[in-house]
């Protein structure tokens, strides 16, 4: 914007994406092209702590074998109920995997077998590397905003930016250059079609 000659304060950027945020994950959420039976095979369960106010809560969050996130949730307790109302909530969207790879939290365990799914839990050392990995581009952009003020606020962005970022992540190193570019194009592409 600044090369551009406009000038705005950080507010104007916020207010944008408060307002025009949540139709942009909206339309990519319904474009996307999810092929379910492979979302459905193995998912990664994990969950990051957020402070809010000087409060903790937590962030969970599920992603499948493609680093794309499929659900994240906010909560203020990480026990048996707020797992089992995260797990509900992916599943009513994506059905249920034939497996999920979890850290050794027994909220999990816990809310598993409610649902009648605690054989297909996979934990152990390294195991869920896929779903710690996937929290650094939310914590980098959490920690340029700086705080969140509620819950309601962190669960906006976090599903605003799952969205975003499932649709400009392109796995790079798993592509062929030339591959790459299309997808990228198509993908600038389509953003562009969204924003205009």
């Amino acid at each position: 914007m600044f090369e551009r000659g406009i000038n705005i304060c950080h507010e104007t950027v916020r207010f944008w994406w408060n307002r025009f945020g949540p139709m942009f994950a909206a339309e990519i959420r319904r474009r996307r092209i999810y092929n379910r039976s492979y979302s459905n095979w193995r998912w990664h369960l994990d969950e990051v702590f957020v402070k809010i106010n000087g409060e903790t809560h937590y962030l969970w969050r599920a992603v499948d074998l493609e680093d794309e996130v499929l659900e994240v949730f906010a909560t203020k307790r990480r026990d048996r109920k707020a797992a089992l109302q995260f797990l509900k909530r992916g599943m009513k969207r994506y059905g249920q995997p034939k497996v999920m790879v979890t850290d050794r939290l027994k909220s999990y365990r816990a809310a598993m077998k409610m649902i009648g799914n605690s054989v297909d839990q996979e934990y152990g050392r390294w195991l869920n590397n896929r779903a710690e990995n996937s929290h650094q581009p939310f914590r980098r952009r959490g920690g340029e905003m700086s705080k969140f003020r509620d819950v309601k606020t962190l669960q906006k962005f976090a599903s605003i930016h799952a969205s975003i970022h499932n649709h400009f992540n392109l796995d790079r190193q798993l592509t062929p250059r030339e591959t790459f570019k299309q997808d990228r194009s198509a993908a600038l592409a389509e953003w562009r079609q969204l924003a205009a």
